[in-house]
C-alpha cells in the first residue's frame, strides 16, 4: 500500500504559469515524481482577488487533485498560500498532505538573515495579508521586513513580457521605490517572479541577494517526501497539465518556459 502511495502524483496549483517555476525546480531535484499541474488561467491573477474568491477557487482545484489521487498538494502561489492554506489543509484532511510556498521561504530567511533588513515584493493579496511579516516576526530573529506590492509584474509575465525593455522599465520603477531602500536580500514573493530574476539582479548589480523561492520550496518538498517515506522510486507515466481557460498564448508561454512541448488539458472550474 505504501509503495502504491509513493507512485501517486504530486499536485501543484497556481493562478497561471508562475507555479511552473516551482514545478521545474521540483522536477530537477525529484526526477522520479509525476506532477499534476493546474493553472487557474480563468481567474488570474489571484493577487487582486478577495480572500473568499481565492478560497473558493482553491477548494474546487483541490477536488480535482484529490480525484486524481495526488499524495501531496502544493499551493504554488503566494496569494493562495496566504489566503487559503489553512482552509485547504482542513478541507483535504487525511486525503493528501498539503504544503505552501511561504513557510519554507520564511524558515530559510530566518536561518540565513538574522538581524538583517530584507525586502519583499509580491501581489497586493500577499503583501496586504501581512503573512510574511507575521511569520518572520514570530521567528524572533530581529529581521526587519520591508514590503512592496508590485501588482503589474505577474500580469506582465503572463502576457509574455519578460526579459525585454518593457519589463525592465516596470521592474526599475518598482525597485526604485524608497520602501525598498537599504535591504540586503529580496524575497521574490510570487512564483512568477523567478522569470524576471536576472533583470532584478541586474538592477541591484550584485548588492542585494535576490531569493528565488522556487529552489527553496523544491528542496523543502524533497525533504518532506523523503521524511514521510513518500518519495517515488521511479517515474511512471508523464506529467499532466490542466488549465481552467485555454489560450494559445498560455500554451506557448508554457512551452517556452518549460523548455518542452506541453499538452494542456482544459478543465473549467465552473461546470
Amino acid at each position: 500500500m505504501k509503495n502504491e502511495l509513493k507512485q501517486q502524483p504530486v499536485g501543484i496549483f497556481d493562478s497561471g504559469i508562475g507555479g511552473l517555476t516551482v514545478a521545474q525546480a521540483i522536477i530537477n531535484v525529484l526526477p522520479n515524481e509525476r506532477l499534476l499541474y493546474f493553472g487557474d488561467t480563468a481567474h488570474l491573477p489571484y493577487g487582486d482577488k478577495s480572500t473568499a474568491a481565492i478560497q473558493s477557487y482553491a477548494i474546487k482545484i483541490c477536488d480535482l487533485l484529490i480525484k486524481q489521487q495526488c499524495k501531496l498538494i502544493l499551493i504554488a502561489c503566494n496569494s493562495a498560500s496566504a489566503a487559503a492554506y489553512e482552509l485547504v489543509r482542513e478541507y483535504v484532511g487525511s486525503k493528501a498532505k498539503v504544503l505552501n510556498v511561504i513557510d519554507p521561504t520564511v524558515t530559510y530567511i530566518g536561518q540565513t538573515y538574522p538581524g538583517k533588513t530584507i525586502g519583499l515584493i509580491g501581489t497586493k493579496q500577499t503583501v496586504n495579508s501581512n503573512v510574511y511579516k507575521k511569520k518572520i516576526d514570530e521567528l524572533g530573529a530581529a529581521i526587519t521586513l520591508k514590503s512592496l506590492a508590485t501588482p503589474l509584474l505577474a500580469d506582465m509575465i503572463e502576457e509574455g513580457f519578460f526579459n525585454d525593455s518593457i519589463s525592465e522599465s516596470v521592474i526599475h520603477a518598482y525597485l526604485s521605490n524608497a520602501e525598498l531602500n537599504d535591504i540586503e536580500g529580496l524575497i521574490l514573493g510570487c512564483t512568477h517572479y523567478p522569470l524576471i530574476k536576472k533583470q532584478i539582479e541586474q538592477f541591484y548589480e550584485g548588492k542585494v541577494d535576490v531569493l528565488d523561492a522556487s529552489q527553496i520550496v523544491a528542496a523543502h518538498v524533497k525533504a518532506f517526501l523523503e521524511r514521510q517515506n513518500l518519495a517515488a522510486e521511479k517515474l511512471v507515466g508523464d506529467h499532466q497539465f490542466y488549465v481552467s481557460d485555454f489560450t494559445r498564448s498560455f500554451e506557448e508561454s508554457t512551452r517556452i518556459f518549460f523548455r518542452r512541448q506541453v499538452r494542456l488539458e482544459h478543465y473549467p472550474l465552473w461546470e
